[in-house]
């Protein structure tokens, strides 16, 4: 069964939001980050596989990011905040509709 939660570091001023299997693994990932909350990864691990296989990662990557490559089991110093899917979806479709504009790689000082 999945299950989804955000937590937020500090030290990076970065919210992650993610969506996670019943083993553990991250499924998507979405990351915002700053006091506008930009997005900065909205990643599917069957995507990113997909890429992987088709030789297309770097693309993908340059796009979308990736998600955690470890189980949540492993963290440390994360403080989970149970979400709805449907509150996970409002968040996954806004970040990935600006990583689809490119917003994720622009820069935010208007250079």
């Amino acid at each position: 069964m999945r299950h989804w939660f955000r937590s937020y570091w500090a030290e990076e001023d970065t919210w992650f939001y993610f969506e996670v299997d019943a083993d553990g693994w991250v499924a998507r990932q979405v990351e915002l980050q700053g006091p506008l909350k930009k997005p900065i990864a909205a990643a599917s691990l069957a995507e990113w596989q997909a890429a992987q296989q088709a030789g297309t990662l770097a693309d993908y990557e340059a796009t979308f990011g990736a998600t955690a490559e470890a189980p949540v089991q492993e963290w440390d110093g994360h403080e989970p905040h149970a979400l709805t899917l449907d509150e996970f979806e409002t968040v996954w479709l806004a970040a990935r509709a600006a990583c689809r504009a490119g917003a994720r790689n622009r820069p935010t000082d208007g250079a």
